[in-house]
């Protein structure tokens, strides 16, 4: 139950098997920790695995908090989606809100720690294909073109700031607060509008 959500556990348990169900509509957040390859080298192991559980424990009781379905950590970014594998349709406003929590979090994480990290945080809404695969260390995953945009987001982004597709800004656009990138190349991907959510309306990071 603390691998997969609940629901597709107990599917799980009642047909053993692979699961995959498409959602047409879903936003999902890639975040990566900026400089924390540079911390590494100047602490211990066991203080380095303990400053990133501190991180990752914030980031999953925010996911808790605006009830999203954390997908997975990669290192030390981290990867969650909105809108499965419940369907609800604030998907995109959920997420905006966790990324402006997680911004928040960071800071006080170094205000507390006295380090120097920042989050480069990418967001993209579309469709996917989500499921679990595998016999051994299974997890609930997401596949798709609108994944793989959501990863771009963030590794073209800029540390500090949290970048948004024109699908999403599309989506959130009325409700929050945003400035315009313009088109920049993405990999594999061609020119892209892109914009940063910046805060909502009266406030701002």
């Amino acid at each position: 139950m603390n691998i997969l959500p609940p629901t597709i556990a107990q599917q799980l348990q009642e047909q053993p098997g692979s699961i995959a169900e498409k959602f047409d509509s879903v936003t999902i957040l890639f975040a990566d920790l900026v400089k924390f390859t540079e911390l590494s080298t100047q602490v211990s192991p066991q203080e380095l695995v303990s400053l990133l559980n501190t991180i990752v424990s914030t980031f999953d009781r925010l996911t808790e908090k605006h009830g999203l379905e954390k997908i997975k950590t990669i290192g030390d970014a981290y990867m969650v989606v909105g809108g499965v594998p419940i369907c609800r349709p604030d998907h995109a406003e959920a997420i905006a809100e966790m990324a402006l929590d997680m911004q928040v979090a960071i800071g006080q994480f170094n205000a507390e720690y006295l380090t120097n990290l920042s989050l480069r945080i990418g967001i993209n809404t579309g469709p996917v294909v989500a499921g679990v695969i595998g016999i051994k260390k299974f997890t609930y995953d997401l596949w798709g073109d609108a994944v793989n945009t959501a990863s771009r987001m963030e590794s073209h982004g800029i540390p500090g700031k949290i970048q948004v597709s024109a699908t999403t800004y599309d989506l959130l656009q009325d409700q929050y607060q945003f400035e315009e990138r313009g088109l920049i190349e993405i990999k594999g991907k061609g020119e892209m509008n892109t914009y940063f959510l910046t805060g909502r309306p009266g406030f701002s990071l």
